[in-house]
């Protein structure tokens, strides 16, 4: 039998095969992973459906692939398969958790031939209230392509069909088009080399091109003295290790930007330009940027109010480790409301961030470096902290923005032995 590829999620059709586990003569297991693909940017395990031997292989690495595309054929052990839809049931239900909707708020865009011309025959298969959906709304259902076994529609193909439609409508709308991209044939002066983008640097392309141009980004520059928070994080480090976490500034900081948060609502919001209203979130799920070999990758820390720095710490730990190794899943790449990009231990000092839609700001971090500051008349030598904070104008203003800077930094200077001591839950108070 073919095993085939099922849909990766809700509106995800397609995704790219980031790596084969098996090849042609392997003995494999049901539930066992066959291939890696790659949606957004998360990586999800696709395995096999049915026990069997590898007939053969059907796909290669890099290879874009659609739902209902082919990976591998499987000579199928203990006896014929009950059918196509029950093997490829076990298949979406394991890979529903690690991809379903885009990260961040964001639909996956809509495969070019979501929308196909309308076919002459037989009647596409579908269900009554499928029919009679289609026909109050005025939908030609030979134009829906069908994700089911046989190309039968569903409720959520019918969906996909509508929103491909309303983002084709609202394109027209927008008038002009933006002119196709002409490539350079740089060759002409000289060797090159050429490398194709990988879907996460596309996929960070696009978001970051979608946020600067909806968003009116202001950003917001200062400093902070850590001289006392970097001297307490010295003290304190061994025994955050002894307690298997590894005690950062990122740390600090996540804790006084909820500080900073609570004060200050509107920067804990969404703009819902729809209902033209201001979403304020009761929650506080903080993302932070982690450089990795493949690009820019956000896991979000939930709620971050509730929790110590000790276990900050560990969940900053674990996640950069799991977004490094490409292990982060969809979900935990969703549901952020500020979002934190600390570039100092690469170095540089100011940068503007671009705000991570759909969120209102976002906190760039320098590299802390030695100041000759002046205190209480005399020049001392200072750990001074450079600060961005790009904000949203449409929400924010900038007096907002200055007394969230002030209040920030507040939190960062009076970090006190109380803040860093970790609770008798987990283990003995120790100063």
């Amino acid at each position: 039998m073919d095993v085939k590829l099922p849909r990766l999620g809700e509106g995800a059709e397609s995704g790219t095969v980031v790596s084969i586990l098996v090849k042609a003569g392997d003995r494999i297991a049901k539930g066992q992973t066959i291939v890696e693909m790659e949606n957004e940017k998360a990586v999800a395990p696709i395995p096999s459906p049915v026990a069997g031997i590898v007939a053969s292989i059907r796909v290669h690495e890099g290879d874009q692939l659609s739902a209902g595309q082919t990976i591998l054929t499987v000579t199928v052990e203990g006896g014929p398969a009950t059918g196509k839809a029950a093997a490829q049931a076990p298949v979406e239900e394991a890979v529903a958790e690690a991809t379903t909707e885009s990260p961040d708020g964001d639909e996956p865009e809509a495969p070019a031939n979501e929308i196909t011309p309308a076919k002459a025959g037989a009647i596409p298969a579908a269900s009554p209230s499928i029919r009679k959906m289609a026909r109050e709304l005025g939908i030609d259902l030979t134009r829906v392509r069908g994700s089911d076994e046989g190309g039968r529609i569903q409720l959520s193909d019918l969906r996909a069909y509508i929103q491909r439609l309303q983002k084709m409508g609202a394109a027209d709308k927008a008038g002009k088009a933006a002119p196709a991209p002409e490539s350079v044939d740089f060759s002409k002066w000289g060797a090159i080399t050429r490398q194709p983008m990988s879907p996460l640097r596309k996929t960070i392309s696009r978001r970051l091109v979608e946020s600067w141009n909806a968003i009116p980004h202001v950003t917001q520059f200062d400093e902070a003295d850590i001289t006392s928070l970097m001297e307490l994080r010295s003290r304190y480090a061994p025994l955050y290790e002894q307690k298997g976490a590894r005690l950062t500034l990122t740390s600090f900081v996540l804790k006084a930007v909820v500080a900073a948060l609570r004060k200050h609502p509107i920067f804990n919001s969404s703009l819902d330009e729809a209902a033209q209203a201001i979403i304020f979130k009761e929650y506080y799920h903080i993302g932070v940027a982690v450089d990795t070999d493949q690009g820019l990758i956000v896991p979000v820390i939930r709620d971050a109010d509730k929790k110590s720095l000790l276990e900050l710490s560990k969940d900053l730990g674990g996640l950069a480790e799991k977004a490094r190794g490409r292990k982060v899943s969809t979900e935990e790449l969703k549901g952020g409301t500020f979002t934190i990009s600390n570039q100092g231990g690469i170095g540089g000092a100011h940068f503007t961030p671009i705000i991570n839609q759909p969120e209102v700001a976002i906190l760039g971090l320098g590299r802390g470096a030695m100041r000759a500051v002046v205190r209480d008349n005399k020049v001392e030598p200072r750990l001074m902290l450079p600060l961005a904070l790009s904000y949203d104008h449409r929400v924010i203003d900038g007096g907002r923005a200055a007394r969230f800077t002030v209040d920030l930094i507040q939190a960062l200077e009076n970090f006190g032995e109380a803040d860093a001591r970790i609770s008798p839950t987990h283990g003995s108070n120790q100063n």
